[in-house]
């Protein structure tokens, strides 16, 4: 979408960086313009109007200038405040993996309102659960932004037939291919790298097809939480052909 001169547009902050001795870089989020990237110009300064309407997990309404190579700051003023993540390691650790998630996948320019609407969605589900000190909702929550992450980008996984030979999966225990795009086969299965037992199956199809608010709030044994996190991050790692920095951090980050 072409920019005005000057524009107006609510973003949350995926990615920032100093420059300078003043200034910002940041990446943002909107759900008009796509991924944009703009200068905060003396944010970093004790003085300026702006700092504070610009920290992490803050939905701010933006005025921004269009520039060359970068975009300006002009105004800035918090709509939202998730001020809950930034006391609660896991869920802070969780917000940003989300945010790189977004960040690796999407182009510049290139608008998914509806998952910047979803993105909103699940960084207020874990401010609200790091209020409560609760992970497992959360948990679910990534796994479900991983799924319909892909899915609006054009990645979504076949859970419903064999990705080789296309028969109807049966409940039983079948086989996981990233490279192929989905679920295999017991027949087939020797293609992939992974077994995808008949719960990991369900609880899969059942994120892909749901609103999060019919989401029930299902609490999954270890065992189950590690093979669909394998799933997922091996279909996420196969699509970015890289690794997730914050995914790393996040296998290790506390949790209460």
């Amino acid at each position: 979408m072409a920019h005005p001169h000057v524009y107006s547009t609510e973003a949350i902050c995926l990615r920032r960086t100093d420059f300078g001795e003043a200034d910002r870089i940041l990446t943002l989020f909107t759900p008009s313009y796509g991924k944009v990237r703009a200068i905060a110009k003396g944010v970093r300064r004790t003085t300026s109007r702006l700092a504070g309407h610009l920290e992490p997990f803050t939905r701010t309404q933006l005025l921004l200038a269009h520039g060359r190579d970068l975009d300006i700051v002009t105004q800035a003023e918090a709509c939202e405040r998730l001020e809950a993540l930034r006391d609660d390691v896991w869920h802070a650790t969780a917000a940003w993996y989300l945010a790189e998630l977004v960040d690796r996948f999407l182009e510049d320019a290139d608008p998914h309102p509806h998952l910047y609407k979803l993105f909103m969605a699940m960084l207020e589900q874990m401010n609200e659960d790091a209020e409560a000190h609760e992970t497992a909702r959360s948990w679910l929550a990534l796994r479900y932004f991983e799924l319909h992450l892909l899915s609006d980008l054009g990645f979504r996984p076949n859970l419903h037939h064999c990705v080789n030979c296309d028969r109807p999966l049966r409940p039983e225990e079948n086989g996981y291919s990233a490279e192929l795009g989905g679920a295999l086969c017991p027949n087939c299965r020797h293609l992939g790298q992974r077994r995808l037992s008949l719960n990991a199956l369900k609880v899969l199809r059942l994120l892909q097809s749901s609103t999060w608010e019919a989401t029930p709030r299902l609490r999954l044994e270890p065992d189950l939480q590690n093979e669909m996190e394998g799933v997922l991050q091996s279909t996420l790692r196969y699509h970015l052909d890289r690794e997730l920095k914050s995914w790393n951090f996040l296998q290790k980050a506390p949790t209460r």
